[in-house]
């Protein structure tokens, strides 16, 4: 609901339910439901964290949509990502990214703000380079199709290299 644009208005709910609920039915069956949860309604996501990399150590829009396409990826694959924190993908994306376009991994800056070394980083960076590098080869398309379009400037067709230095 945070992240809606044009969330539905009460009215609207009313209104969906043919009038089965009134207003402040509805309206103490929500509030009732966010005590039940103690508002804990998600958990933070790689994209939120790619968002804070990005304000903390800008990079230019070719290398964010890299970051966001390996992002991506690894959500295809539950094994091996789903061993790895949110932020840790996060950080294995934007390191990946950055070294692919810039030749460059993991500024201090990222490195201070997140505790994280890149020698932490190493097993997911891993795992996300494998995954980039098997894309052509999976049945999978979608993410690559999408990040092909000149919307995202076209980073599916970038190539990481086939060695990471590390």
């Amino acid at each position: 609901k945070y992240e809606e644009i044009y969330p539905l208005e009460v009215n609207e709910l009313v209104y969906i339910t043919d009038d089965t609920y009134t207003k402040a039915q509805l309206l103490k069956m929500e509030h009732l439901l966010l005590k039940v949860l103690g508002f804990d309604l998600t958990v933070p996501t790689t994209n939120q964290f790619l968002l804070q990399y990005f304000q903390r150590h800008e990079v230019c829009i070719r290398t964010e949509n890299f970051a966001r396409y390996l992002a991506e990826l690894s959500l295809i694959e539950a094994d091996p990502f789903l061993k790895y924190l949110p932020s840790q993908t996060a950080a294995a994306a934007y390191c990946l990214a950055n070294y692919t376009v810039n030749r460059s991994f993991w500024p201090e800056t990222l490195a201070t703000f997140t505790g994280y070394s890149l020698s932490e980083i190493v097993p997911c960076l891993t795992d996300l380079h494998k995954a980039c590098l098997d894309v052509p080869h999976s049945q999978l398309q979608a993410v690559k199709e999408k990040y092909k379009h000149p919307k995202y400037l076209h980073v599916s067709l970038l190539k990481p290299p086939a060695v990471l230095p590390l």
